[in-house]
């Protein structure tokens, strides 16, 4: 049988390329979330009060039932192979708590670095230096699942978060809450770049669910007078 040389494995490798025969076998996306077009609500907005001490952000916990937490989807190629996606800069514990930290920040408030994480156990609760509430939570859910195929593709995302706010002078959990949020997109062209986008709209609707709620708001203001 003739061998075949290294030069000529090499030249085979290219031609496959340009074929399309090369295969993907990861998938990674940004999950970041800027809140730049994000909504305030009146209500949240701090006063001059709440401006005095610091909300501390705890990096979230990952209670989905997979085996590699990294894991936030996949991509069904037009041969019917699925491809995992994952994050490209942080972890999606890390990821959620950031965004939650940029949308506090752009809601006016003085808000700490993201902390380690908090197993969300009253306990538990970490004290952070001048900081007398502190916010974590846990990832219920995070899917990316996008269909290559002709003449479209689909590209569907769902989020559902649980929050804790918690007073981490008295050790007491003040409000829990669960939001989901979802984004579905078809379109011509198929990129990283685009399941990005969609993971940030996600996340940005299930962050801005969050705050809406009222409740949530008027304890962060009590939380942060006391």
């Amino acid at each position: 049988m003739k061998r075949i040389q290294p030069a000529g494995l090499m030249w085979m490798m290219v031609a496959m390329i340009f074929c399309g025969c090369a295969v993907t076998t990861i998938y990674s996306v940004n999950m970041d979330y800027t809140a730049e077009k994000a909504f305030i609500p009146s209500y949240l907005k701090p006063d001059q009060k709440a401006l005095s001490s610091i909300i501390g952000v705890a990096e979230f916990i990952d209670t989905r039932k997979i085996d590699d937490p990294l894991v936030i989807g996949y991509v069904v190629e037009k041969n019917g192979t699925r491809v995992l996606v994952l994050p490209k800069h942080s972890r999606p514990t890390e990821a959620v708590a950031q965004g939650i930290r940029v949308y506090l920040r752009k809601a006016g408030y003085n808000v700490s670095g993201v902390g380690e994480k908090w197993d969300l156990q009253e306990h538990s609760i970490p004290q952070r230096a001048n900081g007398k509430i502190l916010i974590g939570g846990a990832i219920e859910e995070i899917d990316i699942n996008c269909r290559r195929a002709l003449p479209a593709n689909t590209y569907t995302t769902k989020i559902k978060l649980t929050i804790y706010l918690a007073d981490s002078v008295h050790k007491k959990i003040l409000h829990r809450s669960t939001v989901e949020s979802t984004t579905l997109l078809t379109h011509l062209s198929f990129s990283e770049e685009r399941m990005g986008d969609q993971v940030g709209i996600a996340l940005g609707e299930g962050i801005e669910k969050i705050f809406e709620n009222k409740e949530l708001a008027q304890k962060i203001k009590e939380g942060l007078e006391r």
